[in-house]
């Protein structure tokens, strides 16, 4: 299969995970919010493994072992930065924290800016994995893994702001599969940039495995400090990062 078919097919499979929300819509918050935290750890493992196991590597490889790996890196974390600046990208993965953020409602302008920041995020998510799938098809497979998991916990969370906001439950699942699919759009950019620019995939590769490790170390590794846990529940969520590292260390293998 080409790289732009499983490109497509691997951002399609991630967009449908938009309308999750319509299945914890109905389950009491904490448990939704016990589930998250899990959800949360095995992406932040997915997230690294990724990173540090695929992309990393790759990206010297590709780019040779000089300081240009290392600078596009350090330029994927500056940029993921900035992006969460602008668009306010970060997003509370705990229901509770949803509403209590919510109590001041602030409008359908609320509802809008959510939909603006997940439609640019969704959009970079696409090109990052298309990067990917040009380079190989194991990358593409670690990388679309990664932004799945990650995918998950904020989904549901977009979808609690809009139900919260006055929203129906039809018309947030639309608003958010449609926000999704923007990642299609991030697909089909790389592929156009690509053949006017040589090796354009290769640079968007250290790009990715910085952008990452800036989700997982200031975004999710924080949310999880955030809860007060029992030991048993930290040693969980130690195991689902590991889980999470693991499963790219061997998806890494496939071809």
């Amino acid at each position: 299969m080409s790289a732009l078919f499983n490109s497509l097919l691997a951002t399609i499979i991630i967009s449908l995970v938009s309308i999750i929300g319509i299945f914890f819509i109905f389950i009491k918050p904490k448990t939704v919010s016990k589930l998250n935290l899990f959800l949360v750890s095995l992406a932040i493992g997915c997230l690294l493994g990724d990173s540090f196991i695929c992309l990393i590597p790759e990206s010297f490889e590709q780019l040779g072992f000089n300081y240009k790996p290392s600078l596009l890196l350090l330029g994927g974390i500056i940029l993921f930065f900035i992006l969460e600046k602008i668009i306010r990208w970060r997003h509370c993965h705990d229901p509770h924290c949803l509403f209590k953020e919510g109590q001041h409602k602030e409008g359908q302008h609320v509802v809008t800016l959510n939909l603006i920041g997940d439609a640019v995020h969704n959009f970079i998510d696409g090109a990052l994995i298309a990067a990917s799938f040009q380079i190989s098809f194991s990358l593409g497979l670690t990388t679309s893994l990664a932004v799945l998991l990650h995918e998950i916990p904020e989904e549901i969370s977009d979808f609690g702001v809009f139900i919260h906001y006055g929203l129906s439950i039809k018309r947030a699942a639309l608003y958010n599969f449609l926000s999704a699919l923007t990642s299609l759009l991030g697909v089909l950019f790389v592929f156009l940039v690509n053949f006017s620019i040589n090796n354009f995939s290769q640079f968007l590769i250290p790009i990715t495995a910085g952008g990452f490790i800036y989700l997982a170390a200031s975004d999710l590794i924080p949310e999880l400090h955030r809860h007060e846990s029992k030991i048993s529940t930290s040693l969980l969520q130690l195991s689902c990062i590991i889980l999470g590292i693991g499963l790219t260390f061997l998806l890494s293998f496939l071809e």
